[in-house]
Parts: structure tokens; sequence; C-alpha cells
């Protein structure tokens, strides 16, 4: 990791105060930037302001006291040098368009969505260029890796990667955000970083899936190990590099996601696993399970592609056409035997 790079205080922007938004800011304000953090409901402003404390997400935390909360988004993002964006992929579009006017042209954008857009299938970075107008390659940097808010801000070891095809921008948000606990490592690979933080999602549920019909931990391994080769053949038929598939933003996301007790996509994979409902499974989250919106956008891109993605499809048919969680388990068993 590079070490010779100064960590001098930035204006940080932190677009977006669910729970991955505030630990993000949490992280900047520890390294003793200024950070401002942009909530769409006035109630979680005005309570981060008045009590350092996110009512809503990792509300057990007390904020650091040079975290400011704002609702407009202008004044988030006026003289930042960073601007973080931490909304659901499918707000992308629409929250950046909100910030063209007022964003200046040497600030950092930092993508932390995880996703495909459902109606264009385009990655963040090309939705995000898309909706600025303007290339910015060179100031464009995508954060993912495995990373779980929580233990992010309870200061539990974490290491993440930031990719940018320019090294100079990843390379500041390395010296920036890095810290004893909190790693963040540079790539060059966009295109591999974001595709593999939104498949990831995907085989999630169906890990999730799997453990709630009373399969164990092989069936989980297997999920794994062919959701990693999905997750391969898609980025790589997209211009990804395949050792970014077996890194901190492909296995590694994909490992934690697929076995961790608070992934939020396991989660909605194990409730239907045990047959509930996928609508009565959302009504009971506040947060923004990515991958099942994701399901979507991915299934018609590997289609799109003549890509073989049969847990997509598989999930894609439980959450899309009413597919029994048995029926999709089986048929991921089920497939014909071949070579590895």
């Amino acid at each position: 990791m590079t070490t010779d790079l100064p960590a001098a205080s930035q204006k940080v922007a932190v677009i977006g105060s669910g729970s991955w938004g505030t630990a993000l800011a949490t992280i900047a304000a520890r390294n003793h930037h200024d950070v401002k953090l942009w909530a769409r409901e006035p109630e979680v402003a005005n309570e981060i302001n008045l009590t350092h404390r996110n009512p809503y997400y990792l509300s057990t935390f007390e904020l650091p006291t040079n975290i400011s909360a704002t609702t407009d988004v202008s004044n988030a993002i006026e003289d930042a040098d960073f601007v973080l964006l931490v909304v659901p992929s499918h707000a992308m579009r629409e929250t950046v368009g909100r910030l063209r006017s007022n964003l200046a042209a040497r600030t950092i954008l930092v993508n932390a969505a995880k996703g495909v857009e459902t109606t264009t299938l385009l990655r963040m970075e090309q939705v995000i260029t898309e909706a600025l107008e303007e290339q910015i390659e060179a100031r464009y940097v995508a954060l993912s890796g495995p990373s779980f808010a929580f233990e992010v801000v309870k200061g539990e070891p974490t290491a993440i990667v930031a990719a940018s095809r320019n090294p100079d921008a990843s390379q500041r948000i390395q010296a920036s955000f890095s810290s004893g606990a909190f790693r963040v490592y540079t790539n060059t690979d966009v295109i591999g970083v974001e595709l593999g933080g939104a498949v990831k999602n995907v085989v999630a549920i169906a890990s999730g899936v799997v453990r709630g019909l009373g399969f164990g931990t092989n069936a989980v391994a297997a999920i794994i190990t062919r959701g990693l080769a999905e997750m391969t053949r898609l980025a790589l038929a997209q211009g990804a590099r395949a050792e970014t598939m077996a890194g901190l933003a492909g296995l590694g996301d994909l490992v934690l996601t697929c076995t961790g007790e608070l992934s939020r996509n396991r989660h909605v994979g194990l409730e239907l696993g045990r047959g509930r409902k996928l609508s009565e499974i959302l009504g009971e989250m506040r947060e923004v399970a990515e991958g099942v919106k994701t399901t979507s956008s991915i299934f018609e891109l590997g289609r799109r592609l003549g890509i073989d993605m049969p847990i997509t499809a598989s999930i894609h048919a439980l959450l899309y056409q009413d597919k029994p969680a048995i029926e999709a388990a089986n048929e991921l068993m089920g497939r014909p035997l071949k070579r590895e």
C-alpha cells in the first residue's frame, strides 16, 4: 500500500445517510477531514447535528463532531475535494443530476453503490458520466470490497478497494481514508470492481435461499464457487481483468456477503428459502437489498451478452416469476454434470 502520500485535511461530502454513508462519513471524520453528510430526511439531518447520532442507521454509535448534516445537496458539495456517492444504484442517476450544476471540476467523485441500472444495464461509472454529461474518468473512483458498515464504525479491521483509471485519483482516496484498521488498496480495473460488487449481491441471495431451505455449508460453498465463476464470465465479457475477481472486490466481497449475518441480500434469500413472500420481507427492511433489483439487470445483461449465468437465472425466476425456492435450488443443484 502507498505510504508516501500526504493525508492532509480535506473537505468531504457524503451523499447518502444510510448505514454505509454514515460509516464512510465516520471514517473520513476520524481521519480529521471536514465532513458534510447529506440526508434526504430532515429528521435525520437534525438529529445528527443535535445529538451526533443517526436515528435510523448505526444509531448505537456516537458520530464524530466534525460531521455536520444537511438536506441541501448544494450546501453538502460546496468546495468539496471528494464527493462520495452512497445512494442505491437505482437512485444514482437522479441524485447525480441534482449535483451537476454545483459540482466543481476538480472534485473527485467516489461511487460506493453496488449495482447495474435496470433500465439501461449500465454500470455506475457509465450512469454518472451520462448524468453529468461529461467525461469523468480522470476524477472517478469506484469504492468496493468486503465491508459491513457496523464493523467498520466499530473499528474492526477492514480492507477495501479504490479503483480508478487515473492512479492519482485512487491514491488520493487511499491516502485520505486509510487508517490502521481501515485499509484501502488501489486498482485500475473499474469495470471489474463495479461488476464484482453488483453480481455478488445476486449470489448472496442464492446463498441465503439454500440456507433458508435447510441445506448446509457444503451447498453454500458450491454457490460461492460457482457464483465466482459466473461473476468472472460476465466481467471478462465486459473487459474486466480476471485477477480483480480473485481480489477484495470479487471473491472477498462475495464470501462476506454470502456468509455474513449482517448481509441484507443473504437475509432476503434466507427468508425466501423459509417460504416468505418477497414483498413481506422487503416491507420489513428499512435499508435496500441491492441484489433484488440488480438480479433483473444482471439477468438481462447476461442474456444480452450470451453469458451462461445459471445462478442469476434461478434467482431471477424466484424473484420475478414466482418460482418456488425449492425448485430454484433444485434447479441449481441439478444442473448437467460437466468439467469444472
